[in-house]
């Protein structure tokens, strides 16, 4: 992991901008600091606010915390690199820029970093200081180059750079080692480069990554926050040798783009390590030997394997000898071999904390129960679930983590409150469980979880439930318009045309509308994603969240099984035996003699989605029939449900995905239920964990008759066509998942089956098992149709037949 200096410099660039005066500064939502100096304003809007940080003359301003509902402003002279970082769910943090710069640009006169050593190791004088030397250059003689403490800076605009006074009487001053921003030019491979290049070595413009055209593709600028995919610009978000993007032009998907070097030393961003930590990129240990034994070949070499992981290509790597390295974000480090048979394999690299020997225990086969409802108890200082995304959808951040957010909430320092993985929790007692974010912009937010007391046992028959009126809330609860007029602290609400004892005028039946401030009730006008809040009585404070319970679901969610999936991530090939009925879309496509053949997923009580291939023995409906609701291949429990198909619709253009109308809809129960489809065109990103199901070859892994299940991650498109992979065989309506070392897979059986990915609490059909080359062999991943693609053509036939 990176310095404190490199997380600084990571979120310098994923702000969210609004304005021209907010242009330099950094957003960060539910992030408070504290600070010596600091002064309070009354303003209406966060522009107001970096007004007067700009006009601050008392002191030096760096950052503005503000808080909408309150209209306070307070201009600080300190920032999350000076001060501790608290939760706060009402207040945004605004830093400027330019002092949370650990690097410079050209000379480095606007540098207002923290570095105060010289490049040769010696601490700085403090500008204010006239011992060991008598300054030149002081906060005094020079008030607008920020000649603060011992900082490195350049008020004269030294060519060289930033520079300080020593504390060496024998040297009167030396030059720092601030490396260049990697803006004009680029270190390493380019991952940190942040310019502003947008065309290709060819001549090529760069489509933007936020869109999908002419070229769908898995780098979604909100899935990799941390990789700043902004605009068009070109950059290196998944190891390549150098920066590149995808091309406007439909016949070159992508293409490389040419980024100068930066001329100074590369900055050492990592601790070396001679053993395995995380994923090994910081590994620089002689190992030369594979997992099976096999000698690595030489990086510098292309005999017998060639290949583009060269020393020249990857400079910052360490590719020395034929040692075992990590240059490209794999798991762990690996080598090419010198055994023509066998391109490249993972090496046995001993674990940094040396974990003692466990034998890993056979997975427990659950018993069919159904799964318990998701749910809290009073504050949720005791839920210790697997809930892992906030209520706007957002994923937690691990607990351990300090990126995106710089945090004290760790294990260590709190060990009775189970801070596992990224799990939401409730460590300090807050109102409700919660947990950081990985989107940089918003540090903290409540979790997707509802109380367990307003969970309703019978649920409505109307599919679509609606909040208006009633006493509960659906999403955020911008449409609630009931009754509730207190907190959740038990405090009245002020009346919303009211100004005492709290003065709002951002939030009135004037400036709101269509938000249904009427009385005292309990509303969200601004779609805070923490719900219906209100202003109250209380003097001492101005407002607070309302205990507006979630309305209950209809009566089947697509998506969400009764009985818990085992989710098993092992070494359908190689996976496990499925908790019975957890995947309760997965249906068996059977022959008129009820013979399991190919299978396929419930997308709607009457419509079944599978592959195209599986239909070739005949064009008759009469031929195939469909079965749900099972866990054996036989289909004789007692949950099973069996249906004619009544029509077949072959997708038009030849892709390998097909409707199956059934002859009459099946029955919803705990057994039988939909999956929920993706968004038209949408795409799951690559690493992205999804989960493959079916009856299919086993290979003799065992589980033969029984439903088994794997999972595994979604290998993106442009990875997926490397020659070592795929080689170009994937196509634009397809993805690749699998894990490239192989051991788990779909396989034949499986054809037709589901890829579903969990999103949001629900799994989402993203692909139908298509092909692969083998199962479960090395660098072979499967494809799967995707789905999104087809969801038009979807649509139109399911309500036109």
């Amino acid at each position: 992991m990176g310095s404190y200096k490199d997380i600084c410099l990571l979120l310098l660039f994923f702000c969210t901008v609004q304005g021209d005066i907010l242009d330099s500064y950094v957003k960060t939502d539910g992030a408070w600091i504290l600070g010596q100096n600091k002064k309070f304003y009354r303003t209406l809007n966060k522009e107001e606010c970096a007004a007067k940080c700009e006009a601050e003359t008392t002191f030096t301003c760096r950052s503005f915390l503000f808080a909408l509902k309150d209209q306070q402003c307070i201009t600080l002279a300190d920032n999350t690199k000076s001060t501790v970082v608290f939760r706060r769910a009402d207040v945004a943090l605004f830093e400027k820029r330019i002092y949370l710069l650990e690097c410079r640009r050209g000379n480095g006169h606007d540098y207002r970093g923290t570095e105060s050593k010289t490049q040769g190791g010696v601490a700085c004088q403090k500008w204010a200081d006239k011992n060991p030397h008598v300054p030149n250059f002081s906060p005094e003689s020079h008030p607008n180059e920020s000649l603060e403490e011992n900082y490195c800076r350049n008020p004269d605009d030294d060519e060289k750079g930033p520079w300080c006074y020593t504390t060496d009487p024998e040297k009167r001053y030396d030059y720092c080692s601030i490396p260049e921003c990697e803006e004009q030019c680029m270190y390493c491979s380019g991952e940190n480069y942040q310019g502003k290049i947008s065309q290709t070595e060819s001549g090529l413009q760069c489509q933007p990554w936020a869109s999908q055209e002419p070229h769908a593709h898995g780098y979604i600028p909100t899935n990799f926050p941390e990789k700043n995919l902004r605009s068009n610009y070109c950059r290196n978000p998944d190891g390549e040798p150098r920066p590149w993007c995808f091309t406007t032009s439909p016949t070159k998907r992508w293409e490389f783009c040419n980024i100068p070097r930066c001329t100074t030393p590369a900055p050492v961003s990592i601790v070396e390590r001679e053993c395995l930590e995380g994923n090994g990129e910081n590994y620089r240990g002689k190992i030369s030997v594979t997992v099976s034994g096999k000698a690595c070949q030489s990086w510098s070499a292309q005999t017998p394997h060639k290949h583009m992981r060269i020393p020249e290509n990857y400079p910052c790597k360490g590719l020395e000898e034929n040692y075992c390295r990590n240059p490209d974000g794999e798991s762990r480090p690996w080598c090419y071999t010198t055994d023509s048979n066998t391109r490249w394999e993972y090496c046995d690299i001993a674990n940094c904390n040396a974990p003692a020997v466990v034998t890993a225990a056979a997975p427990v086969l659950v018993p069919q129960a159904p799964a318990v409802e998701d749910c809290y108890e009073g504050t949720g200082t005791s839920y210790r679930g697997t809930m892992a995304l906030t209520v706007s959808g957002k994923k937690c951040q691990a607990w351990s983590s300090m990126r995106p957010h710089s945090h004290s909430k760790t294990p260590s320092q709190f060990p009775n409150a189970d801070l596992r993985n990224n799990y939401c929790r409730n460590p300090d007692g807050d109102m409700a469980p919660w947990c950081y974010t990985t989107d940089p912009h918003t540090r903290w937010e409540f979790c997707n979880l509802q109380k367990c007391a307003n969970l309703v046992q019978q649920r409505p028959q109307s599919t679509t439930p609606t909040n208006l009126g009633s006493d509960c809330r659906s999403g955020k609860g911008e449409d609630y318009r009931g009754h509730i007029a207190s907190t959740a602290s038990g405090k009245t609400c002020q009346e919303w045309r009211s100004q005492t004892p709290h003065r709002h005028d951002s939030f009135t039946p004037q400036t709101h509308p269509r938000a249904g401030l009427e009385k005292n009730y309990c509303r969200n006008p601004d779609g805070d994603v923490n719900g219906p809040w209100c202003y109250t009585t209380d003097l001492s404070k101005a407002w607070d969240y309302c205990d507006v319970p979630k309305c209950p679901p209809p009566e089947y969610e697509c998506g969400k099984p009764k009985y818990k999936p085992l989710n098993c991530i092992g070494r359908i090939v190689g996976g496990c035996v499925s908790n019975p009925h957890s995947w309760p879309w997965q249906i068996s496509l059977r022959t008129s003699f009820n013979m399991h053949f190919c299978g396929g997923t419930l997308i709607d009580p009457e419509w079944v989605l599978t592959a195209t291939h599986c239909l070739e023995r005949s064009s008759r409906p009469s031929s195939y029939r469909v079965a749900a609701g099972l866990h054996t291949e036989r289909a004789s429990e007692a949950s099973a449900q069996h249906r004619n198909v009544q029509r077949l619709f072959k997708e038009p253009s030849g892709a390998d995905i097909a409707l199956l109308k059934l002859s009459s809809p099946l029955l919803i129960t705990d057994q039988v239920i939909p999956a929920c489809l993706p968004p038209a065109n949408s795409m799951v990103a690559g690493g992205s964990e999804c989960y493959v199901t079916g009856w299919g070859e086993t290979k003799g892994t065992g589980g033969d008759g029984l439903l088994k299940e794997t999972g595994f991650p979604v290998i993106e498109n442009k990875v997926c066509n490397r020659p070592e992979l795929l080689n170009g065989r994937v196509r634009n309506s397809e993805l690749c998942a699998g894990n490239v070392d192989g051991g788990t897979d779909s396989c034949q059986g499986d054809s037709g089956g589901p890829l579903v990915c969990s999103e949001q609490g629900k799994y989402v059909l993203q692909g139908v098992t298509s092909w692969g080359l083998g199962c479960a062999q090395p660098m072979k991943p499967g494809v799967y149709v995707r789905v999104s693609r087809f969801i038009p053509w979807m649509e139109r036939t399911m309500k036109e037949n």
